[in-house]
């Protein structure tokens, strides 16, 4: 079960791709792809007899990621429930949710560069532990009565380090241990939806039996599961990355890195003007809109049928393989304009719930092409430290969006505000597609 790993020198410099030579063009798709060779390399076990998708390391993954995601559900309905109980009030619960946020977006990047050092999955379940023992102390401070502010705020940061940790090995394991590393993005984007509309119902439940700290108990326990999952991952030696730089050098290097391929750094561009203008921004607004105009309860009916496109965007993306998955990834972000737009507008029912779940089915395709895009495109030496960009840039302009979304809307009404998302939805759409890096990437199997 050990993951041994030799050192080779330095970092590529961007002019020379590890997967191209010096003098292709930056879009081409090469003729060999790094993670065949693992792939080939890395069947089931150690007889290495299965290569079908629900091998025992997927299972085990699977297993690790839903459980864990499940319990990520309750947190919120944990700390809203045991905050407000102790009489601290709201603001306590978005403190207490923005510390976890900037310990993640702070340092996802170094765990980028940790998991280059010491491997994904040694981090992951370091992660896991890390979780684990902060997740169980609240559980005991919430049930033992009103625990006091700091602790909850400093727990909640070691938490948010540990999701920093755990995150960037998350898109390097899975196109070592999914022989099919699309229809393994989608049957994870299928689950993690499930689990999304699952855990804060259950933490609802949980919270009137058992009250906040029986919520944390059951949130530590998943961690437990998660971590033992990754341990048990039987994996083939590999070559490492190189170490021997300092920690600010192999940052800079993932720089280089992340600058060398336009088709990723363009979308992560495009993106956080989409987080910042749509997606952002969107998320508290259709909690006051539904809220407003129905009730809370039609509130979280809406979330469920968003959830239920999740679940059905991710299904799709199992039976389509489009020849090039940004491409088709792009065109299916227009739905997500049916979402804003029903918003914008006081429309029945039914063509509400018709908006959400279009737009859930949207959001889950596109995450899938891009996912798969970038476990697929880029090399194991750089995938950790590049996902670890991609998610801290993703992260930040959503909860920039967040937060200018209310005085915005404020200032110049909800209904412009949600109008002028649905013509940035477009642009966006229409940047994606017209650039030749995005639009002509081809899928590599």
């Amino acid at each position: 079960m050990t993951e041994k790993r030799t050192v080779a020198p330095g970092i590529p410099e961007p002019a020379a791709h590890p997967y191209e030579a010096p003098t292709a063009h930056p879009h081409e798709a090469p003729t060999a792809h790094p993670h065949e060779a693992s792939a080939a390399a890395a069947p089931e076990g150690p007889e290495g007899a299965v290569r079908t998708l629900w091998n025992r390391n997927f299972r085990l993954f699977f297993l690790a990621r839903t459980i864990a995601r499940f319990g990520d559900g309750m947190v919120p309905v944990a700390l809203a429930a045991g905050l407000l109980d102790a009489g601290y009030g709201a603001s306590s619960v978005s403190f207490a949710l923005g510390a976890w946020m900037a310990c993640f977006a702070g340092f996802v990047i170094v765990g980028g560069v940790l998991a280059d050092r010491f491997t994904p999955r040694r981090m992951m379940v370091l992660a896991d532990g890390v979780r684990l023992v902060g997740t169980a102390v609240l559980a005991v401070a919430f049930a033992s009565g009103a625990p006091a502010l700091w602790l909850v705020y400093a727990l909640s940061a070691l938490n948010g380090l540990g999701a920093a940790i755990f995150q960037p090995g998350v898109a390097s394991m899975l196109p070592r241990l999914a022989p099919d590393v699309q229809r393994g993005n989608a049957v994870l984007r299928v689950a993690e939806s499930l689990t999304a509309m699952a855990g804060p119902a259950i933490a609802g439940a949980l919270a009137g039996f058992g009250g906040p700290g029986l919520i944390f108990g059951v949130n530590a326990a998943t961690f437990g599961i998660s971590g033992i999952c990754l341990f048990l991952i039987r994996m083939a030696s590999v070559a490492p990355v190189v170490t021997g730089e300092s920690m600010l050098a192999e940052l800079l290097g993932g720089w280089r890195e992340f600058r060398a391929r336009s088709w990723l750094w363009g979308v992560i561009a495009v993106w956080s003007v989409y987080g910042i203008t749509v997606l952002g921004p969107i998320t508290p607004l259709e909690a006051v809109v539904v809220t407003e105009r129905h009730s809370s309860a039609m509130f979280g009916l809406m979330m469920t049928v968003h959830g239920a496109g999740n679940v059905a965007g991710g299904l799709l993306a199992m039976r389509l393989r489009p020849v090039r998955p940004l491409f088709a990834g792009a065109l299916s972000l227009f739905g997500v304009i049916a979402n804003v737009l029903v918003l914008a507008y006081d429309v029945p029912v039914p063509l509400l719930a018709a908006g959400f779940f279009v737009g859930g089915v949207s959001l889950a395709f596109w995450l899938v092409m891009w996912s798969t895009t970038v476990q697929t495109q880029i090399p194991d030496e750089a995938l950790n430290r590049l996902h670890a960009y991609d998610v801290a840039g993703s992260l930040i302009m959503l909860a920039v969006g967040r937060a200018l979304a209310g005085p915005v809307a404020e200032a110049v009404g909800v209904r412009e505000v949600l109008v002028a998302g649905a013509v940035i939805n477009v642009g966006v759409c229409a940047v994606l597609l017209a650039v030749p890096a995005i639009r002509s990437l081809k899928r590599v199997e």
